[in-house]
């Protein structure tokens, strides 16, 4: 699927009718930090369970798809899951197998190789459910309303908008490079000759990008754009939905922390 593809598929999402989709986007952004510094903090498996449990509901409640979910956790996993893969060879502690090569499998290691991996779940849960939730400029503006200054809080708006165009013109560029035959991992060709086309194709994309900011930012300034421009809304107030959410969760986690010192969990 297309990075446009990808854009349409995450911009349904985010038109979806649920309670959680009318929530205030700064609470959203804020509770589900906090979960993700929760999930962080914790070193109990099972309370990182049950966080995961609670998740899943608030995506039911979101009227999300499950599948596709946890499809794109399963597509993020891998980016930081070796971390937590290699943490039962490396890790110091009691050998509980041996491999070729000398290589061991330590009990703490492994305990802490499924801990981090938990906790990246968890942490990838949190994320797909806040970007299913807002759109990316509803989040800058919550960043903007938390008090991000205005205009780093344009940058990343900016930064966010052009990842789908570059990724899009580097698409057009390799079907361009395809349709002539050009294979960078195709051996029969000189590596030298390759690597000069590699770098042909990086220089493109800084001069696409280049013009292309030129004409973006000449189409705001043509819109009436300045450095004194307002064009976040700050006054938009809580409703009582937000605090009842908030309080919910915050209970959850108060509750989790809680019941660790119980015989509960």
């Amino acid at each position: 699927m297309s990075a446009a593809g990808s854009l349409h598929e995450l911009e349904k999402a985010n038109n979806k009718d649920s309670a959680l989709h009318a929530l205030d986007g700064r609470v959203k952004l804020i509770i589900l930090i906090a979960l993700i510094v929760y999930a962080v903090y914790t070193t109990d498996l099972s309370v990182l369970a049950l966080m995961e449990v609670y998740l899943v509901i608030l995506l039911i409640m979101s009227h999300l798809s499950l599948k596709d979910s946890f499809v794109k956790i399963l597509l993020i996993l891998p980016f930081g899951g070796f971390i937590a893969v290699f943490q039962p060879f490396i890790h110091v502690g009691t050998v509980i197998y041996t491999l070729p090569f000398g290589i061991t499998v330590t009990a703490q290691g492994l305990s802490f190789g499924v801990l981090l991996m938990s906790r990246l779940v968890v942490a990838l849960t949190c994320i797909v459910l806040l970007s299913s939730l807002s759109p990316m400029q509803e989040v800058v503006d919550s960043f903007k309303r938390l008090g991000m200054p205005r205009d780093l809080a344009m940058i990343f708006s900016l930064f966010i908008r052009y990842l789908f165009m570059f990724y899009d013109e580097l698409e057009r560029i390799r079907n361009a490079q395809k349709s002539r035959n050009f294979d960078i991992f195709n051996r029969k060709t000189a590596y030298l000759w390759r690597l000069k086309q590699v770098a042909y194709t990086i220089a493109m994309m800084f001069l696409h990008a280049f013009e292309q900011g030129e004409t973006v930012y000449f189409s705001m300034l043509s819109r009436g754009y300045s450095e004194d421009s307002e064009i976040y809304n700050a006054n938009k107030k809580l409703a009582s939905r937000d605090f009842i959410f908030a309080g919910v969760t915050v209970g959850v986690i108060v509750g989790l922390e809680l019941m660790k010192y119980t015989t509960i969990i």
